[in-house]
């Protein structure tokens, strides 16, 4: 498997992942003969290391073969992203526990980054319980990940820095409960609901710290910074929906009469301005997106570390692609016309997808101060 077979079976699955669009929806996850598919098209390898039978794709394929799913279907595109970031700690687990958990090569992980967890450290284990919300991809999974703070005397361990301790704790899906909480207005297909364990005793070598653990494998890809990767799916599934969304409109417009005449909406003077606005606005932001990404990814073959400006770069762009495509996913949404407002019409998903990206804490309002703090050289 290659990256150039797995982006050429992405791109041959837009049409499909279009019809298959609102029964995800109805269903609310993805179907399990779906996700076996992408599953064995390496769509949730992208990220994983080789050693593991992952493809290890650079971060601008990863982000190409996102949009090409995402143009298809968002919350499939979302899913997709999930596994991948997930299976990041494959980069951080020792070999023989990396091993076990991607013994097959069809493997689906998930995770949820944020410490909703508390753990007990017990011998050999830490003793794990919480509740996660956002569980994206759940139901076809067979291993998930949480965040949990770790424990000590009723209190959360510190870190030298002060900060509180957490770890990613990997459970097998067969302990973990999953909550049908997934009654949303955009990405229904993600089956993002809730998840719980209680009293899971999880092997200390299956815990990774995303902030003090180094990567066990060698390569530029594990320099380059994990929520980078993170807030860059993210954007990247804005793209390609977006993208969708704008093609959509345009076809529309091309067989739609204009109310009160004859003609088409693609006569009308104030519907070429906004396509053409929104059609540079999109490739605005994904040029910036790219230039980022390239620069960190040039940093990270080079460096164990990257500049505070080049992750500000990162995430900024990330940040203003995804509210951007928001967005272009509005004004197609307006062009629509009366049909937008149907639940059954594309624009009108486009649209609830796009915004509730929106919603993502890598991707929300706060980054602009954070970024603009160090653009002024305040941090």
């Amino acid at each position: 498997m290659t990256y150039a077979e797995v982006s050429n079976w992405a791109r041959a699955q837009i049409p499909t992942f279009r019809e298959k669009a609102q029964s995800f929806e109805d269903l609310r996850y993805l179907p399990s003969d779906t996700a076996k598919e992408m599953a064995s098209a390496g769509l949730f390898r992208l990220l994983t290391p080789e050693y593991l039978g992952g493809l290890e794709v650079t971060p601008a394929e990863f982000s190409e073969i996102l949009q090409l799913v995402s143009q298809g279907d968002a919350s499939a595109g979302w899913c997709t992203m999930i596994a991948d970031t997930a299976a990041l700690v494959g980069a951080y687990l020792p070999e023989e526990t990396a091993r076990d958990v991607f013994s097959d090569p069809d493997v689906i992980l998930a995770g949820i980054f944020a410490p909703m967890g508390k753990a007990v450290q017990d011998g050999k284990n830490y003793i794990v319980n919480g509740t996660w919300q956002w569980a994206s991809g759940s139901m076809n999974c067979d291993w998930l990940s949480g965040g949990a703070l770790i424990m000590e005397d009723g209190n959360p361990r510190l870190l030298p820095n002060g900060m509180p301790d957490s770890r990613m704790m990997i459970f097998s899906r067969s302990v973990v409960e999953l909550i049908d909480t997934w009654h949303v207005a955009g990405l229904k297909g993600t089956g993002s609901g809730d998840m719980s364990v209680s009293n899971v005793a999880v092997p200390v070598e299956r815990s990774v710290s995303l902030l003090i653990d180094k990567p066990v494998v060698e390569s530029p890809l594990y320099v380059f910074p994990v929520f980078g990767l993170l807030a860059l799916g993210i954007a990247s599934v804005a793209i390609g929906n977006a993208r969708a969304a704008l093609d959509t409109v345009k076809e529309l417009a091309k067989g739609k009469a204009a109310p009160g005449g004859r003609k088409t909406l693609v006569d009308r003077p104030v519907v070429q301005t906004e396509i053409a606005k929104a059609e540079a606005t999109l490739r605005s932001a994904r040029a910036f997106l790219a230039e980022s990404v390239d620069q960190a990814w040039r940093a990270a073959q080079t460096t164990d570390t990257l500049s505070a400006d080049t992750r500000a770069d990162l995430r900024l762009s990330c940040t203003h692609a995804t509210r951007v495509c928001a967005d272009v996913c509005r004004v197609a949404y307006d062009l629509g016309g009366g049909s937008s407002v149907f639940l059954s019409n594309e624009l009108q998903r486009r649209f609830r997808d796009a915004h509730t990206m929106t919603q993502h804490i890598m991707v929300s309002p706060a980054i602009y101060e954070q970024t603009g703090r160090i653009k002024l050289d305040l941090n």
